[in-house]
């Protein structure tokens, strides 16, 4: 009998358990009861992060309970609800081929990084549209499989109805992606995404230097990648501390997966080890194109001495 592919189940079943929660953030959201406590400056947790969390994990977690998880929320991970209902995994996903250094892969190998609202600071203000929800799923320290889900995608206010709204993107470094056109787009004139909330000195410095004939203030890492994947931005940089690991490992999967590159902004891998700082210390820099990735971080290095 052949041997079931872990790392495709679990990739399936993290793309059920995001729209899941994406269902979860419409419904705290359109109840106008959003809970709101600050958890640090700017760094706002509501109920939608809180239940959101607590869905994904109990999914993973009673279906895979050797898996390492990490989450965002951290005192909500002993928090599981026996109640969740058992997902259905993702057709799609489990025909997809597997990349041979995935193939054989148990539980045990595979540590799950969980965002389960980027961009929270956006929701609170009513910019949904940049708001995700992100599983990255890591092995031997590196980014390979990533889930991103936009509950948003197709939202209007006149469409009420929860049937259309709301896409997901898949995508396993070495391998395939799913729910999404990959486009890349000519970099003559660049375009950056970089944060919307938690601009700073160096963030404007570094945006200074590069030089950009337009810039993308946008929330949340999944959503600028997002950009890079569609061609709307051909660069993302973000040249401080800030994010952390939850924030770029399923994004970091997808774009390698479609031939980009993420680092911090020195051009060094993090890596995604369970053991590791969870902090993207020295930023973030991305594109699609890994030319671009080269010339930006010259630019970058170039300006900081």
């Amino acid at each position: 009998a052949q041997r079931e592919n872990v790392y495709l189940n679990v990739l399936a079943t993290a793309v059920s358990a995001a729209e899941k929660a994406g269902k979860i953030i419409r419904q705290v959201m359109s109840s106008g009861n959003l809970e709101i406590v600050l958890k640090g400056v700017n760094d706002p947790q509501t109920a939608a992060d809180r239940s959101a969390q607590v869905t994904i994990l109990s999914i993973l977690s009673k279906r895979f309970p050797k898996l390492t998880i990490i989450g965002e929320e951290d005192d909500d991970i002993g928090k599981l609800d026996a109640s969740v209902p058992d997902c259905i995994s993702s057709e799609t996903v489990l025909k997809e081929s597997c990349p041979s250094r995935l193939k054989s892969l148990n539980e045990e190998d595979i540590v799950v990084w969980v965002d389960p609202l980027d961009g929270t600071n956006e929701f609170t203000k009513g910019l949904v549209e940049h708001v995700t929800v992100l599983i990255g799923l890591a092995v031997n320290g590196e980014a390979v499989g990533g889930v991103i889900h936009q509950p948003y995608w197709g939202y209007a206010q006149d469409n009420k109805s929860d049937a259309n709204i709301g896409r997901t993107i898949w995508g396993t470094n070495g391998g395939n992606i799913g729910g999404l056109v990959i486009k890349k787009t000519a970099s003559d004139n660049l375009v950056l995404a970089t944060t919307r909330s938690h601009s700073n000195e160096s963030v404007e410095a570094a945006i200074k230097s590069l030089g950009a004939s337009e810039v993308l203030r946008v929330g949340g890492a999944g959503y600028k990648v997002l950009l890079l994947l569609e061609g709307k931005a051909h660069c993302y940089v973000f040249p401080t501390p800030g994010c952390k690991r939850w924030d770029t490992c399923a994004p970091e999967a997808i774009l390698r997966a479609a031939g980009g590159i993420l680092t911090d902004t020195n051009g060094k891998k993090y890596s995604y080890a369970k053991d590791t700082n969870y902090v993207n210390r020295d930023g973030v820099l991305a594109a699609l194109d890994p030319d671009v990735h080269r010339r930006c971080l010259e630019v970058l290095n170039l300006s900081k001495t």
